[in-house]
């Protein structure tokens, strides 16, 4: 008769738990130590130049520094200019309605023409996603100069209006008191809403077909499958569209200093273009740095109630 198995139990106090415990956070350490050692270039770049470059900045919006002479600390002087400046204060301003054209109307263009292209159209979308998406594939700077010819008194836009009978309305777009910012914001629409409708076709397309079977079962029509299915599918793309195009507007500079260059009258200044001016051309080093500083606040809280709307809502 053949001898029963036997089976060895390991006390946890045993010698072999104690050597097979220190093996394996000998292991873990070496894992830890060699991932460190991979990631030191990265982190030495990285504090060096987005680091180290920060704290700096937040050191400087404390002082009083044309760049070159000694400093003085002023305390919170700095920051309290940007409320109490005229010029510093509209520029924040301009900013927050640049976000309308930059943010809400792209993202309203990229879900209709995402209904539009799941509806009815099959063939040809590889041409209609290469068409919306060219103006990111286009440097600012080109399509700022490509805008502003449009923009002119003789440009294309003007000689348009002419020909359709609307002479009476043309006018230099850019250097119009009154609607030069909302000219700019057109721009911004432009070149946003190609990325907000590949975003959102590409978070669609993920949609099972399941739940559009389903809602017709149900009567549904076009109109209400897409406020049904396809926004509650796309909605994490609605989040990531509405971060980029809101950090876009807030730190907007290229396309304004290309364009308008904060004119006319400062009607178009901006926050990242008043800082250019500030440190590299009036020589107030800290108070560009205050309002460095209380743009990326502006840009931390917008980006914080974006995510935070859209968590809310799924």
């Amino acid at each position: 008769m053949a001898n029963p198995a036997t089976t060895e139990v390991v006390r946890p106090g045993s010698p072999r738990v104690r050597t097979t415990s220190r093996r394996s956070s000998s292991a873990t350490r070496r894992r830890r130590t060699k991932a460190l050692v991979y990631l030191a270039p990265a982190l030495l770049i990285y504090t060096g130049f987005v680091i180290y470059p920060a704290l700096n900045t937040i050191q400087l919006s404390f002082l009083d520094w044309d760049g070159v002479q000694a400093p003085t600390v002023v305390g919170l002087d700095n920051y309290a200019q940007i409320f109490q400046n005229p010029e510093l204060y509209r520029s924040v301003l301009n900013a927050l309605v640049l976000i309308v054209f930059f943010t809400v109307i792209p993202v309203a263009v990229g879900l209709v023409m995402t209904a539009l292209l799941m509806g009815k159209v099959r063939r040809g979308m590889t041409f209609f996603r290469t068409v919306f998406f060219l103006p990111q594939v286009l440097p600012l700077v080109a399509v700022g100069i490509t805008w502003r010819w449009l923009y002119a008194e003789t440009g294309i836009l003007n000689q348009f209006l002419s020909a359709i009978g609307l002479g009476s309305i043309t006018r230099a777009w850019l250097g119009d008191y009154d609607l030069a910012l909302y000219a700019l914001g057109f721009i911004g629409t432009w070149v946003m809403s190609g990325l907000c409708m590949m975003l959102f076709l590409a978070g669609a397309q993920k949609i099972d077909p399941a739940l559009y079977e389903a809602a017709k079962l149900d009567g549904a029509g076009p109109l209400r499958q897409h406020l049904s299915v396809t926004l509650p599918g796309v909605r994490p793309e609605i989040t990531i569209a509405s971060v980029i195009t809101t950090i876009a507007a807030l730190a907007s500079f290229d396309l304004v200093f290309v364009t308008t260059d904060g004119g006319p009258a400062n009607q178009t200044n901006v926050p990242a273009l008043l800082v250019y001016r500030l440190a590299f051309t009036r020589g107030e080093v800290g108070t560009a740095s205050a309002l460095a500083i209380a743009l990326t606040v502006l840009v931390v809280v917008f980006v914080t109630l974006i995510r935070r709307i859209t968590r809310e809502a799924s």
